[in-house]
């Protein structure tokens, strides 16, 4: 059933509830307030974010001190709202996961885009896409404006952009699924950052480091997914 705005209601009767769920916690089970698994997702994205931060603070700043920075804390929000979101179970709870979800991924997406300035404006007119972190990096930004634009559309306008709520209701499944892929795509890019000339001669941050972090995020996060909302 949809709103008068087209924003689908959730009718408890249609999700998972407590009194459902099974007694012992298996993965993608929690309820939204249990730690679980997220502490491993937790640890892995700060590890990644300090040793980035570690990174750019123990150097003089520079202007393109600031593309590093918003990154990693783009990234940083981005697998807060991921977590926030997975475990819902009750009507309240899934609506209220859904609205911090966006509004954190609002911010995410902010930072994002403002690191995207500031390497443009840092690069002027030196060549670009020269290393495979600049190729993925490039990729990854596109798709987290396409991810974005599907979330809105699917959730807050299907009835205006897709004609019924249920035609935005289909489309769930694939942005979850393109979610967990763009979060391996942006550790990727993060790991290829730690190849640049800049970070071997300069800052120093640490590619095993990173892919510890990366692993930890990945399988924190992974365990917490419950496969039917993918379809499978």
């Amino acid at each position: 059933m949809a709103s008068a705005t087209g924003v689908p209601e959730l009718h408890p009767d249609s999700i998972d509830s407590r009194e459902d769920s099974p007694l012992l916690s298996t993965p993608g089970n929690q309820a939204q307030s249990s730690l679980g698994t997220a502490l491993a997702a937790q640890v892995g994205i700060w590890l990644i974010a300090i040793l980035v931060w570690t990174g750019i603070f123990s150097h003089p700043l520079i202007f393109f001190s600031a593309h590093p920075l918003l990154n990693s804390a783009a990234l940083l929000l981005q697998v807060q709202a991921t977590l926030i979101l997975q475990p819902t179970a009750t009507a309240a709870q899934k609506r209220r996961g859904t609205i911090a979800h966006y509004t954190i991924q609002a911010l995410s997406i902010l930072g994002f885009l403002a690191a995207f300035l500031i390497i443009e404006i840092n690069k002027g007119d030196h060549a670009r896409f020269t290393s495979p972190h600049g190729v993925l990096g490039l990729i990854t930004y596109i798709v987290i404006i396409l991810q974005a634009t599907v979330g809105v559309v699917q959730y807050f306008l299907p009835v205006t952009v897709l004609g019924s709520v249920n035609r935005g209701k289909s489309l769930y499944k694939y942005h979850r699924q393109s979610g967990y892929l763009l979060l391996v795509l942006e550790l990727a890019t993060v790991a290829a950052a730690t190849r640049t000339a800049f970070n071997v001669n300069v800052l120093g941050i640490p590619l095993a480091g990173v892919l510890v972090g990366a692993v930890l995020v990945v399988a924190g996060a992974g365990a917490r997914v419950r496969k039917h909302k993918l379809g499978y």
